[in-house]
């Protein structure tokens, strides 16, 4: 099937990445926030990160995606989940041992019993596992349904001319809801429309 301009196309791999870049950036900020509360008990929940962490994350991601898209229908999904764990490890020392050679290793893991290198810790070994389980049934799955509109401006046109009156689009649109809520008004005393 040959996309026309109205037909919805997947993301490209550049927008996925942003999104799963986005997605670890905050999800590290939202995680030493909790951390630093369990363990210090500090109400003000301080999230850190570096911007590096957009990079490791929407390049780890987009990787395990084409791990999914192989793995999907020939192994189970706690399987896949430790797969995604392993490879999570290895990303996770290879751009921390890059990042060392120049001083810029935003993270160091020395003060944990079970850590090598001080770039990765068996510690986290849960954390990334569950953590690839929700990558994996919804990020991924989720992001990869996603589509974009290539029709005209941004799928409200048709909903603009609707509305009629001149003026900004904005101006046209709010006239248009207030229009169609008088006519269901008309239709309900309370303000819902009425069941036919």
């Amino acid at each position: 099937m040959v996309a026309t301009p109205e037909t919805p196309v997947p993301l490209t791999a550049l927008s996925r990445w942003y999104l799963y870049a986005i997605h670890g950036y905050f999800c590290e900020v939202m995680f030493t926030a909790a951390w630093e509360f369990v363990v210090n008990c500090n109400w003000k929940f301080p999230g850190v990160t570096s911007v590096w962490a957009l990079f490791i994350y929407g390049t780890c991601i987009l990787i395990v995606e084409r791990m999914y898209l192989k793995l999907r229908g020939r192994c189970p999904v706690l399987l896949r989940c430790i797969i995604y764990t392993l490879w999570t490890y290895l990303w996770e020392f290879g751009t921390g041992l890059l990042l060392s050679q120049f001083n810029a290793c935003p993270w160091d893991y020395s003060e944990f019993r079970y850590n090598f290198m001080g770039l990765i810790t068996a510690e986290y070994a849960v954390p990334w596992f569950c953590a690839s389980f929700i990558v994996e049934r919804l990020v991924i799955r989720k992001t990869l349904r996603l589509r974009f509109h290539e029709g005209p401006e941004d799928g409200w046109s048709n909903y603009r001319s609707d509305a009629g009156g001149g003026g900004g689009a904005g101006g046209n649109l709010g006239a248009g809801r207030r229009r169609e809520r008088s006519r269901e008004m008309e239709n309900s005393a309370n303000g819902y429309l009425k069941g036919e």
